[in-house]
């Protein structure tokens, strides 16, 4: 399974980080192990990119935004870990 409603990795991510999309066990349900790999290490790498951009120093309403994203993404991450514990899945 490469993209899921017709979308990419990548746009997946940017769409769980902007709050569109919910990860939870039935979101993950239809992932094979691979793809839910490469989910996992696209949300690891979303997460990176953004912490790697300027951060907004006098925009509260920017810094705000970006710690909710981040947080959405770490939240997904720790969801995608737990469900591939429960499934005996490895994340390497």
């Amino acid at each position: 399974m490469k993209n899921v409603r017709g979308k990419s990795n990548k746009a997946l991510t940017i769409d769980v980080a902007d709050g569109y999309v919910s990860v939870n066990p039935l979101f993950l349900k239809p992932f094979d192990h691979e793809s839910l790999q490469e989910f996992y290490h696209e949300i690891d790498r979303t997460q990176k990119d953004l912490r790697a951009e300027k951060f907004p120093t006098n925009d509260v309403q920017a810094i705000r935004l970006r710690n909710l994203k981040l947080q959405r993404l770490y939240s997904a991450s720790m969801i995608i870990r737990n469900f591939a514990r429960e499934r005996r899945m490895l994340l390497v």
